[in-house]
This record gives C-alpha cells, sequence and structure tokens, in this order.
C-alpha cells in the first residue's frame, strides 16, 4: 500500500473530480515545470538566450520526475521548487544549465504555478457551474407556477414558487461565474527582492520586456508590479473561491432540508444508502456540497491572514498559502461537479409541495387577509377577527376559511378566493422570468 499528498479516502466530496487531478501533486509540478521552461523561452524570445536552450529545457521539463523525491527534499529549503531546479539544471546539462532558472526566485516559479493550477482548475470549476446554470434554469421555467410554502425562521410563512427558489439558486451560481471569471491570475516575475536586478544583470536592457514575455507564454496576465508581498491575486482568488463554495452550499442547505422524510418536497435522483439502515435514501451528495461550502471560509480566511507579510518576501506568510489554496480549489471543485449532478437529477414533488400549503390550515395567507380586511372591517377590528379566528383554526382542527365562513361582516367577501394560497404568490413569475433573462 503506498500513499501521497493527493490521497483522497477523507474527500469524497471531490475525490475523482477533475479538479482533484488539476490540483494533484503532479498537476502542480508540471505546473512549476511549465514555469521555469516558460521562462527560459522568454529569454529566448527576447534574443538573451539561444533557441537551443530554450529547447533543451522544454524537453527537460517534459520528463517524469519523482514527485514524492522532490516533495522529501522540498523540507531542505522550504520549497519544492530548489530541488526541482537543480534536477531541471541537471537534466539539461552542462551546456545549457546555466539558462535554467535564469534571475529568478523560487517565490516566482512557485506563485506563477499556483496561478497556472488555478486558471486550469477554474476553467473545470465554470464549466460545471455553467452546467449547473443551465439545469437550474430548466427547473425554474418547468415550476414556474409551482407553489410551495416560502419558510422563514424554519416556519411558513406566505407561499412562493419553487420555480423562483431555482431561479434564485441559478443566480447565485452566476454570480459565483462572474466573481471566479473576473479574478486575475498574474505570472510572478521580481527576482531575489522584487526589483529585477538580476535580469538586467544578466542582460536584459528592458526587464519589463521579459516579464511581458514570461506571462505571454503562460497565458497569465501580465503584473503590473511583483507581487510576492502584495498578495491580492491570491486574496481575490480566495474570495471568488469561498464565495462559490457559499453559492453552492446554499443549494445543499435548501435541498437537505426539503428532502427531510417529513417534508419530502424534493428528493436527490439517486440517494445514498445507509451501513446500518437499510431503508434510507440519504442526500448524499448534497451534504458533501455542505460540508465544503463548511470548510471554505476557514481556509479563505487563512489567505487573507497571508496578507499580512513582512519584508519584501515574507518567512511563513507565503509558505502558509499553498495547501489552503489547493484546498479551496478542490472543494470548490468537487462541489461544482456534485452541483450539477444533484440539480440535473433533483426530483420535485409538485403534489407534496401544494399539500404542505394546507398544513396551518389557512394561515399562510393570513398576511393577505390582513390587508384585505381592514378596508373592510377596519384595521384593529380585522386584526382582532383574524387572530380569533386563527386561534380556532388551529385548536378545532379547521381550515381557516370555514372559521371566517362563520363571521357575518364576512358574508360577502369571496373567502374562497382570499384565502387561496395559490393565488397569493406575489410577483413570483415575473420575478423568475426577470431572472431567467439573464444569462
Amino acid at each position: 500500500m503506498t500513499f501521497g499528498a493527493s490521497d483522497a479516502l477523507l474527500a469524497p466530496g471531490w475525490a475523482g473530480s477533475p479538479a482533484s487531478s488539476a490540483t494533484s501533486d503532479e498537476a502542480f509540478l508540471r505546473a512549476l515545470l511549465d514555469a521555469e521552461a516558460a521562462l527560459t523561452r522568454a529569454w529566448a524570445g527576447l534574443g538573451l538566450a539561444p533557441a537551443e536552450a530554450a529547447a533543451a529545457v522544454n524537453a527537460a521539463a517534459a520528463a517524469d520526475l519523482d514527485v514524492q523525491a522532490i516533495a522529501l527534499e522540498a523540507r531542505d529549503g522550504g520549497n519544492p521548487v530548489i530541488p526541482l531546479v537543480a534536477r531541471l539544471t541537471e537534466a539539461v546539462g552542462e551546456e545549457y544549465g546555466s539558462y535554467v532558472h535564469r534571475g529568478a526566485t523560487s517565490q516566482d516559479v512557485m506563485d506563477t504555478a499556483l496561478m497556472l493550477v488555478a486558471r486550469r482548475t477554474r476553467a473545470l470549476v465554470l464549466a460545471d457551474l455553467e452546467r449547473a446554470a443551465r439545469a437550474l434554469g430548466r427547473l425554474a421555467g418547468t415550476h414556474r407556477d409551482t407553489v410551495m410554502p416560502g419558510r422563514t425562521l424554519t416556519q411558513h410563512a406566505v407561499p412562493t414558487t419553487f420555480g423562483l427558489k431555482s431561479a434564485g439558486w441559478r443566480s447565485l451560481l452566476l454570480d459565483a461565474r462572474d466573481r471566479l471569471t473576473g479574478v486575475r491570475l498574474p505570472a510572478q516575475l521580481g527576482g531575489a527582492a522584487g526589483t529585477l536586478a538580476a535580469f538586467t544583470a544578466f542582460g536584459a536592457a528592458d526587464p519589463q520586456a521579459l516579464v511581458t514575455a514570461y506571462a505571454g507564454e503562460l497565458e497569465l496576465a501580465e503584473p503590473a508590479l511583483p507581487w510576492h508581498t502584495l498578495r491580492t491575486p491570491i486574496a481575490d482568488l480566495a474570495g471568488a473561491l469561498a464565495f462559490s463554495a457559499g453559492a453552492l452550499g446554499k443549494i445543499a442547505a435548501d435541498v437537505l432540508t426539503l428532502s427531510r422524510t417529513e417534508i419530502a418536497e424534493v428528493a436527490e435522483g439517486s440517494g445514498g444508502g445507509s451501513s446500518a439502515m437499510p431503508h434510507k435514501a440519504n442526500p448524499v451528495t448534497a451534504t458533501m456540497i455542505a460540508a465544503s461550502a463548511r470548510r471554505a471560509p476557514g481556509l479563505a480566511a487563512t489567505l487573507y491572514a497571508s496578507m499580512v507579510a513582512e519584508d519584501e518576501r515574507p518567512a511563513g506568510a507565503w509558505h502558509a498559502e499553498w495547501e489552503p489554496l489547493r484546498d479551496l480549489l478542490r472543494l470548490v471543485g468537487g462541489a461544482a461537479r456534485n452541483a450539477a449532478g444533484l440539480v440535473e437529477g433533483l426530483r420535485v414533488n409538485a403534489d407534496t409541495m401544494r399539500e404542505h400549503l394546507g398544513l396551518t390550515h389557512g394561515l399562510i395567507v393570513s398576511e393577505r387577509l390582513a390587508v384585505e380586511l381592514a378596508p373592510v372591517l377596519g384595521r384593529a377590528r380585522a386584526k382582532e377577527l383574524l387572530t380569533r379566528a386563527a386561534k380556532r383554526a388551529v385548536a378545532e382542527n379547521r381550515s381557516l376559511v370555514d372559521v371566517l365562513g362563520e363571521e357575518p361582516e364576512l358574508k360577502e367577501l369571496d373567502l374562497a378566493e382570499l384565502t387561496d394560497p395559490t393565488r397569493y404568490t406575489g410577483s413570483a413569475g415575473a420575478l423568475t422570468d426577470r431572472a431567467l433573462e439573464r444569462r
């Protein structure tokens, strides 16, 4: 039995997801090698290194390296770039070895690799967010007029529609998409203390041109300044990922509530089993999403705390970012994949929703009655009558419309229409339509 840093035994939420592969040790090593090779190509592209050197580094960077060995050797210098550069230089050979890592510091390569992994993982997350949003759009359209109890502080409040709820979920996912898409992911190249001095010493008359070429080789944004201790890219990414986790978690929280045995207004397409209770079909997918959403804020907090980075390159603050960032990418990647599957297969029990509108004996429309009766009876009298009628309805296990029908003052009113919860959904349909216009 072998073990590695990417083992996912305790992480069913992201195990086997595309984000899992995109954030593995092998994927990070590939990003580090891509960053090193791109730097040599940038030098060569400006005529400051032989084309043969770039070809040699590219070839060496394409070879397989021992991830575990590099991980263990990283203990000596505190990061994996140091042993990686040693191995890469040896593989390139004496003639062109001096062009490996030329002018760069370990943090340049590590930060750039983090941005590469983030960009590659983000593309996977965005694809799953779009997939989930499409499914939610279909749900919202299908159930535009499916009336259900609206709940506030755990209790029935006024009627709403499942269409509006689905449209709200979709809106959150589109917000997450927009935030993730808007995060700028720049390359990092500053040299030992962010002054670009070594690049000038190695012959770059315009070091910024080298930075531009380097970012272009990697298809990353060009940084305005070296950001060794200016951690805006990491903080922005952390915020967008944490928001995305929360947006996905909101869907999961609602599904978990609505799929309770005693509610059963929705159900996962295929629930999970129990090791002890054969009858159960647990909402496992929503559970995994909810678990990810609960972890994400703490990870983001660590990344925000790492902004407090001393000097021109910090001891500890930078190092503290690597694992939380990878965890965030994995959690959100897994949650987005799970959410897409969840909403695509979600079963909506419209009949149960309609049945539950009557659980409070008609009190779910008491707000409407208070508004409608005030002009007829006066505000104080309407409140007194409704309060008494509501108590009777509950105590006598009767519907509110029957109790109100015994009031002489209300004989001329269409109480059946006034107490019909399906006729008191306000602008739910129009709001759903408006939300679905967003692309």
